[in-house]
């Protein structure tokens, strides 16, 4: 289980980059969205023209009432297909800027990530970001298809860890403020990104410390374990990608992505702008 958590953390950057890069902001722009609209539409876009409530269930930790005002705007503006073209668009600016496409190895950690994101297809169930994913065409282009690759296997992750924190009766507000009082994430990023007012953020810390899981602003030794738990089982749930490949194969994988991991923070394509 250590190698594929590994495998899948150093190579996540590589998905994450699309959230933050200028070159996604102008793609969307063209289309006439702007900010959040840009996000929600392109993240939700291989749904079809999804309605505001599939993509508060499925993306589980933003305010709803930022998705409802600002999702219907985007599909007045865009179709769902020219918002995947914009988002592949800018996946392949961003990460050939990043000098993806010419770091060494990078033939074999295709091969890697793909063999472990189609072996996830056979364990689709109650996994619905990545079955919609997973329904697209694979990219001809390789710095594309790595992309691709890699947000199958961090879609097929995620729909597990929702169903974690399901599981264990936590909110998306209740699992991002869980989550910010870790100290791992800034929590003022956290409540920017996800939309939360303060009121509501403040209202739902207080039932955590009531469940006896914050105390104060920081995880009690019983929110600690609960948190312990869920990243344990979101491990686990998403071993049958990692799984076809073994423990050999997939301490390989992770050994390929550290570079290419590296690239893209090194290019500051995480860069909070």
């Amino acid at each position: 289980m250590g190698a594929a958590r590994e495998a899948w953390r150093r190579l996540e950057p590589l998905h994450g980059m699309i959230y933050f890069v200028p070159e996604g902001a102008r793609r969307y722009k063209e289309l006439g969205l702007s900010g959040r609209a840009g996000y929600f539409a392109s993240r939700s876009a291989v749904f079809g023209r999804a309605p505001a409530e599939l993509v508060i269930a499925t993306f589980y930790n933003f305010n709803p009432d930022v998705i409802r005002r600002v999702l219907p705007q985007a599909w007045a503006a865009a179709t769902p297909e020219q918002v995947l073209h914009a988002r592949h668009a800018a996946v392949r600016e961003a990460l050939r800027r990043a000098g993806i496409g010419e770091l060494p190895g990078l033939e074999d950690i295709l091969t890697l990530t793909r063999r472990a994101a189609e072996a996830a297809g056979e364990h689709v169930h109650g996994r619905p970001l990545f079955a919609a994913h997973a329904a697209l065409p694979w990219p001809t282009d390789p710095v594309q298809r790595l992309w691709h690759a890699q947000t199958l296997l961090r879609e097929f992750r995620g729909d597990g860890h929702v169903a974690c924190l399901l599981s264990e009766g936590l909110s998306g507000l209740e699992a991002l403020i869980l989550h910010s009082a870790t100290g791992t994430v800034p929590v003022e990023f956290l409540k920017s990104s996800r939309a939360w007012p303060e009121e509501k953020w403040t209202a739902a810390s207080g039932d955590l410390r009531e469940r006896g899981l914050l105390d104060g602003d920081t995880l009690s030794p019983e929110g600690v374990a609960v948190r312990q738990h869920i990243e344990d089982r979101t491990d686990s749930l998403a071993l049958p990608a990692y799984a076809a490949l073994g423990e050999a194969d997939c301490e390989r994988l992770a050994e390929l992505a550290m570079p290419f991991g590296r690239a893209v923070v090194e290019a500051g394509l995480l860069t909070v702008g």
